[in-house]
């Protein structure tokens, strides 16, 4: 007797229910209507360096973008509505406590070297997200409890825990789970970086030179994309190509000349440039976690909660996006995103204050020099920030934020970080604060920054923060992980081992020749569905 399987349990189907209720849509000039052309070449700018082409070891959101049209996924998520939809699995059912979920698959589905995809090779899959490891920089976060994965027969396949994820069934729609090939997944670790992956995606990998250049021709016969990456047509466009240009007025200058076709990370002061220029603009609000300043509560100063606190209140995040930012950006009113689920509004607890700064520091025995910068028992508080990435406007505003600071007695000393050393910093954690920012529709994403179990990012002990982000991940009914979730941010904010600043938006420029061009639900671009006219 066969199964008869559900999209998702009751339970899940709430959790994304909320996220149905938070998520936004921006607009999107790329997706417009009008009759597809077959062909070209469109030629796509990043800012972020490209060390790695494979999707399950990708550890920025420039890499995803190289690897999404590399590989498909078991699932999709609509950006605007949070539902999670088919693509590589048909249905599924996930068991009421989150401990297993069993996924039929499409049948007919091959891997670009002709091998077959299926239950033995998703299952073969999840295996190998145990051997790469700490490689996995993103999967791993997504397989807490991971116990097995058991072929049902050749077109379903189960994936058990150890304890209740109730992240997992959303996990499946990322990049990060793609499944590739199990030529593969023979390879070296290093060898799947810098040589690429076969997957079963809308693109192949044809060249790829690190921190350069990615050519990714379209693959032909391509014909299982979920009804949000194309559907069962192929890709429009004869070949994707990806490259790396670190200068944002080169990127927005490009596109400009023609040299390019599109452009991600769009600066502030360019969108309005591009904007009367007949240029589009593409965006989306990006859920998750927002820009933050996240402090290493394990340094001798950020120690002491009343110094976290008075950084706190010294930040003026208005500030920061009526003089740095653009319209498309907007003052961080959690640690979460107000389009992440379980996202709790914390704007009264967020407010600016720099007396109630120097007051908190005062009675912290930090008094203020000849400089105006404190000192206590010899030491002055000056506190070493490390940001990563070449961002300009991640830069700009932390420039802002040391005048803020300075303002109430603290030193900031900004450090910059090549983004391939970005793993080994928080590691190291030789630092006192460090900006962070994650795109994810889960709220899981807090655990996975600020616990051992992930990056570990401010050193949290033992206490009632540490408690309700491993109670949250755990918690398979979604009111009781709603107040989980909200008690962690108010935690973080009222203990200060975050300093949200800014909610972010993905901004694409865009030719005008341009169409098709499409936002998954972390704010990725997608060219599944892309052409030129």
């Amino acid at each position: 007797m066969r199964t008869a399987f559900a999209p998702a349990t009751a339970a899940v189907a709430a959790t994304l229910l909320l996220a149905a209720c938070t998520a936004q849509a921006g607009a999107d000039p790329g997706a417009d209507d009008g009759k597809p052309v077959a062909g070209g070449t469109l030629t796509y700018v990043v800012g972020t360096d490209v060390l790695c082409v494979d999707p399950q070891q990708a550890g920025n959101g420039d890499e995803l973008t190289v690897a999404r049209g590399l590989v498909d996924s078991l699932t999709d998520q609509d950006p605007k509505t949070g539902k999670i939809i088919p693509w590589l699995a048909e249905s599924w059912k996930v068991s009421p406590d989150a401990t297993s979920y069993t996924f039929r698959l499409r049948s007919g589905v091959t891997f670009s070297d002709g091998s077959a995809l299926d239950a033995e090779a998703v299952k073969d899959n999840f295996d190998g997200f145990r051997k790469l490891g700490a490689r996995a920089v993103q999967a791993g976060t997504y397989l807490t409890g991971y116990k097995a994965a058991e072929v049902v027969d050749k077109h379903t396949v189960r994936i058990e825990f150890s304890r209740p994820n109730v992240k997992f069934l959303q996990a499946t729609t990322t990049v990060s789970l793609g499944v590739v090939a199990p030529s593969s997944l023979g390879r070296a670790a290093g060898e799947r970086c810098s040589r690429g992956v076969i997957g079963s995606g809308p693109f192949t990998l044809a060249r790829f030179v690190r921190n350069q250049q990615v050519e990714e021709p379209a693959r032909k016969g391509y014909a299982w994309g979920s009804a949000l990456a194309g559907g069962k047509v192929a890709p429009h466009l004869k070949k994707l190509v990806i490259k790396v240009v670190p200068e944002e007025g080169v990127r927005s200058g490009g596109l400009q000349s023609g040299e390019f076709d599109a452009t991600g990370a769009v600066s502030p002061q360019d969108e309005e440039t591009l904007r009367t220029t007949g240029f589009g603009l593409s965006t989306r609000p990006s859920p998750g976690l927002v820009y933050s300043l996240n402090v290493n509560a394990s340094r001798p100063a950020t120690r002491d909660v009343a110094v976290r606190r008075a950084l706190q209140r010294a930040v003026d995040r208005k500030e920061v996006v009526d003089t740095v930012l653009s319209s498309g950006y907007r003052p961080a009113t959690s640690v979460l995103a107000s389009t992440t689920p379980s996202y709790t509004d914390l704007t009264k607890r967020l407010t600016t204050d720099p007396a109630a700064a120097r007051k908190l520091l005062d009675g912290a025995g930090w008094k203020p020099g000849s400089d105006g910068i404190r000192s206590k028992n010899g030491t002055r508080l000056r506190l070493v920030t490390v940001w990563y990435g070449g961002a300009g406007i991640v830069q700009s505003s932390l420039e802002l934020i040391q005048q803020q600071f300075k303002a109430v007695g603290v030193e900031l000393s900004l450090k910059p970080v090549p983004i391939a050393k970005a793993l080994a910093t928080f590691k190291a954690g030789d630092y006192d604060l460090i900006v962070g920012s994650s795109a994810t529709a889960d709220p899981d994403i807090l655990r996975n920054y600020y616990t051992a179990e992930g990056l570990d990012a401010v050193r949290l002990t033992a206490g009632p923060l540490l408690t309700a982000l491993h109670a949250q991940a755990a918690e398979s009914d979604p009111a009781a992980r709603d107040r989980q979730v909200a008690t962690a941010q108010r935690l973080i904010v009222d203990d200060a081992y975050g300093l949200p600043l800014y909610e972010s938006s993905a901004v694409i420029g865009l030719s005008p020749k341009v169409h098709g061009v499409s936002f998954d639900s972390l704010s990725r671009p997608r060219f599944s569905g892309a052409w030129l006219s």
